[in-house]
């Protein structure tokens, strides 16, 4: 095992963000800090092309380098098709996000240095998602993922939409990577290992287990809420606060599909069962239907984009859903029928990067050339901005599923996927598996909706300037590229389907689908007609209904008014904030009273509730006295001297008198160590006792006599059980853990100080070089703590003299 150029690769976006700030400093803003980070995605996309040859004939690669070694734990690459698929829109999109940034973002007014890094660490983070293969490495880059996201989110952090936007998305988010972590756990405990391929080497043991169901839900439930699947689908929207480079980024081609990477990578492990089929397919449906309509009824461009996207995230989902069927049935023609579902959403995860990417990156152009999203001030920006209006209406017409676009033949594929499952006579579908084809086809006629009010509301009908903040004019050529470039693939992957087959397609659908390793995988052969069949009705149904309801949108978009589930989740999500904010607030005025006596009593009653309990229920509480030396009657002298200065310390009612009752205390403890042969260890004690004496005699001398209080302390009960209750504990303790002894001692180590270390004190030996770096960091601690105190007492005393 040793560190590869490979895993040098993923740390890479990491490592440059480091000189980003410096790039900036230096040349900013002479030149745009994104001509710098463009080098990272394009030198990532050229470099991981050289693998594409490799994982279509079926190889995988792993890569391994340590990093916990000793509890298993080490950052393991895994290359196969899934990966490198995400891989590949990761950065390739990231290129043309950093091309569009460049010409975006103003390089006067805006710091750009931390958008950059920002970028760059989510981009490491989205590539260490999709290359791990050690599920807790895989859990740090997850991470990672939400709290860079976070940060580009709330990039004009000045902005209160942007910060809640932001917290929504990062609170959802990690809920979903905590639940997800605890799949994780179960998971190895399940198989033994923290290995992904290992865990689906041992499908058949995990199936068997009882923590199956549990370790799937929290699984799905990390899966769901980054992939903004119903009903955690509502920080999505808010999200789009952030600046259009990165909702094109994070929004339509990485982040998202973090969640659907999960599923597909873990449907080998899961698949196969009704219950993993009836979730994810159930949900993804729902999503589907959820996110198309609501989309209609949006106003703002980015808006109505957001909720296309969990609807085509829904659909994506739906499909790895229905295809995990195919597991059920093995590698035979019956499992390669349903497997067609799988393949669809691979495809369609391509096309909608392409689509979704190029449509944000228009309408950041409309907001960037007219100062408005708002469809309702909107139209006839077809004469002036016919470019953005080219690549708005190919990217739309894909989007709805229209030929000759590559959402057509995803589309298509979706619809067969649907159809097929009605035929599946497991997990009940043979019952209710009708919905599936009725639901997706109502949702794609709103998807239809809504994709023509993208285009037609917004670039044709009459022109009304004076309704724009600015005056509209074309975006300039840079910003356009790489929509462009979008577009073009749009159309290219429609006529040109198969060039992704045995490349791209196959090794990913051989990755979630591993039986069809065995058989070379699946014939895939994309074409555009297919004849007179189901899937081209359903299509021609979509197009005929959506477009009357389209035309006669004023006259039923009122029903909205009625239906407004986003909005209710919205204000769920708001009072359960609230709700839990006030909850904290009252729990911690509770036990935060200002009083340090309620405080050590919360502390020691934890302490003996927690400890103590252990002991007992683990049958810890043993004692053999066996070995012990007899107690001299003199000993028992010193421990009562101790204890009665004890007492005294408490009751005195001068500071004198307490401050020599506790030097007592030390000098008879000093005294101890000398019957117990350790005058190296007596005699340190007495110089720190003395020194300590000395100082807080120094220090109480200038404080004011006690007051004389009119009532005396009253007796409390609770003192007395929390106080004997600790002393009880640690005695017994003590006294348990010295007739308990699972090892040597360590004190026949550091009696050969001299040996080892040339010291006739055994005590300054350890403390100055078994433990030299502890005690120097200890000094280091004081020092910084008495300049602390020397500033506070300067500060006083210049500002005692600035009042005189």
């Amino acid at each position: 095992m040793a560190w590869s150029w490979f895993h040098i690769i993923i740390l890479l976006p990491f490592l440059f963000a480091i000189v980003v700030p410096f790039l900036y400093k230096v040349f900013s803003p002479r030149i745009h800090t994104g001509w710098f980070v463009l080098i990272v995605p394009v030198f990532l996309f050229i470099y991981l092309l050289r693998y594409i040859p490799v994982v279509s004939t079926g190889e995988t690669i792993l890569l391994t380098a340590p990093w916990i070694p000793s509890v298993g734990i080490n950052f393991t690459a895994y290359i196969d098709g899934l990966s490198l698929i995400f891989a590949l829109l990761i950065s390739g999109v990231g290129a043309l996000v950093v091309v569009y940034s460049i010409y975006y973002m103003s390089k006067h007014r805006e710091a750009l240095h931390n958008f950059y890094v920002y970028i760059l660490l989510f981009m490491g983070a989205m590539l260490g998602v999709v290359f791990s293969d050690n599920i807790f490495v895989f859990y740090v880059f997850w991470e990672l993922t939400s709290i860079s996201s976070f940060l580009l989110i709330a990039y004009w952090y000045e902005r209160q939409r942007s910060r809640y936007g932001a917290q929504k998305s990062m609170l959802i988010t990690i809920f979903g990577g905590l639940s997800m972590l605890a799949g994780f756990v179960m998971l190895s405990m399940m198989a033994d290992t923290y290995s992904i391929r290992e865990m689906i080497s041992q499908k058949e043991i995990i199936d068997g287990h009882t923590l199956f169901l549990p370790a799937m839900i929290l699984l799905l439930l990390g899966a769901f809420t980054k992939s903004a699947q119903f009903p955690f689908s509502i920080w999505l929207p808010d999200a789009m606060e952030a600046p259009t480079p990165i909702s094109a980024y994070l929004h339509s081609a990485t982040m998202v599909k973090a969640g659907i990477y999960l599923v597909a990578r873990f449907t080998p492990v899961f698949g196969g069962s009704a219950e993993w089929f009836w979730m994810i397919s159930s949900v993804g449906i729902i999503t589907m239907l959820y996110g198309s309509i609501t989309a209609v009824r949006q106003i703002d461009l980015k808006a109505l984009l957001a909720y296309s996207t969990i609807s085509q995230l829904g659909l994506i989902m739906t499909l790895l859903g229905l295809g995990s069927a195919a597991i059920y049935y093995g590698n035979g023609e019956e499992s390669a029928f349903y497997a067609v579902a799988i393949l669809a959403a691979i495809f369609h995860l391509i096309n909608h990067s392409t689509f979704k990417g190029s449509l944000f990156m228009v309408v950041g152009i409309i907001d960037h050339e007219t100062g408005t999203r708002n469809i309702r001030r909107l139209g006839g920006l077809l004469t002036v901005m016919p470019i953005s209006f080219t690549v708005a209406l190919i990217g739309s017409f894909s989007m709805a599923g229209l030929p000759p676009f590559n959402g057509f033949l995803s589309k298509e594929m979706f619809f067969t996927g649907v159809v097929n499952s009605t035929s599946l006579d497991i997990f009940g579908m043979d019952n209710i598996g009708a919905l599936f084809p009725v639901i997706a086809w109502v949702a794609s006629v709103f998807t239809f909706i809504y994709s023509m009010i993208l285009i037609f509301k917004t670039f044709t009908g009459k022109h009304y300037p004076e309704r724009l903040e600015k005056e509209a004019h074309e975006a300039p050529t840079g910003m356009l590229i790489p929509p462009v470039i979008l577009a073009s693939l749009v159309i290219i992957l429609f006529f040109f389907p198969n060039i992704l087959s045995d490349y791209v397609l196959q090794p990913a659908l051989m990755a979630i689908l591993p039986a069809f390793v065995e058989t070379g995988g699946i014939d895939i052969h994309i074409e555009p007609w297919h004849g007179w069949t189901t899937e081209l009705y359903m299509t021609i149904g979509v197009v005929v209904i959506g477009t009357l309801l389209y035309l006669t949108l004023r006259k039923w978009q009122g029903i909205y008014r009625f239906f407004s589930p986003e909005g209710r989740l919205n204000i769920l999500y708001d009072q359960g904030i609230v709700k839990m904010e006030e909850f904290s607030l009252g729990l911690t005025r509770r036990y935060m009273n200002g009083s340090v006596r309620s405080y050590l009593v919360y502390i020691f009653t934890f302490m003996i509730l927690v400890v103590g309990g252990s002991l007992l229920l683990s049958g810890g509480l043993t004692f053999d006295f066996t070995n012990d030396a007899p107690i001299s009657f003199y000993e028992y002298g010193i421990v009562i001297g101790i204890i009665l200065s004890g007492v005294l310390v408490v009751t005195a009612k001068s500071r004198l008198t307490a401050i020599i009752a506790l030097g007592a205390v030390g000098y008879l403890v000093s005294i101890l160590f000398v019957i117990f042969r350790a005058p190296d260890l007596a005699l340190t004690q007495l110089v720190v006792e003395t020194a300590t004496v000395a100082l807080f005699l120094l220090c109480f001398y200038h404080l004011p006599e006690f007051k004389k209080r009119g009532k005396g302390v009253g007796f409390k009960l609770s003192n007395l059980l929390v106080s004997l209750g600790v002393g009880v504990l640690v005695t017994t303790l003590a006294l348990s853990a010295d007739a308990n002894r699972l090892f040597e001692p360590i004190s026949s180590f550091f009696e050969k100080s001299y040996e080892l270390a040339g010291a006739k004190n055994i005590v300054n030996a350890i403390l100055v070089d078994f433990r030299g770096f502890d005690t120097m960091m200890e000094i280091v601690v004081l020092m910084i703590a008495s300049l602390g105190v020397f500033t506070l007492i300067k500060l006083r005393l210049a500002r005692k003299d600035g009042e005189e």
